[in-house]
């Protein structure tokens, strides 16, 4: 039997509902499934164009990578693995003592809500995500929702993932 989270962005009061892809991700699934009900402050992507994402205390237990892209769909849940080094540059702009700074590292929980993405960043170069979870209901409401948040702004706005 599947396993489903929602993802809420809280302000916006929008939700969507996602499928765990357990045969593609299963040590990832279960990771992020043992961390749930987790969210944070929700952020837009500079580079990757059609992502909102948000930063959680490193989830230890999931792989580095499982079922890696660089060119995730719309409806694509991905799970990043950062080092403290990568993603504590100002320029990205997270706050001083925020999870991005943090000591060991952080995990990104994010959503792609469009087309023609490709993860790559200036600094670093290509940074796969693991592919996850797909969202099978409420894509349209929650596509229109993070490009509401793209346009005007994410500040006050939370993304939490919980079960579902």
């Amino acid at each position: 039997m599947s396993r489903y989270m929602s993802i809420t962005l809280e302000s916006r009061g929008v939700v969507c509902r996602a499928r765990l892809l357990e045969e593609e991700a299963p040590l990832t699934c279960d990771a992020v499934w043992d961390a749930l009900p987790a969210g944070g402050d929700a952020f837009h992507a500079k580079y990757a164009r059609n992502e909102v994402y948000t930063l959680l205390p490193r989830i230890t237990a999931a792989p580095h990578r499982e079922n890696p892209t660089i060119t995730p769909i719309p409806g694509d849940v991905c799970l990043f693995d950062f080092e403290p080094w990568e993603i504590g540059n100002p320029a990205y702009g997270y706050d001083p003592g925020s999870t991005a700074h943090a000591e060991q590292g952080a995990t990104d929980l994010a959503i792609f809500y469009g087309r023609n993405n490709l993860l790559i960043n200036g600094d670093l170069g290509w940074v796969p995500g693991s592919v996850f979870g797909a969202i099978e209901e409420g894509l349209p409401e929650m596509a229109a929702a993070c490009n509401d948040l793209w346009r005007h702004g994410f500040a006050g706005e939370r993304l939490v993932f919980a079960r579902a």
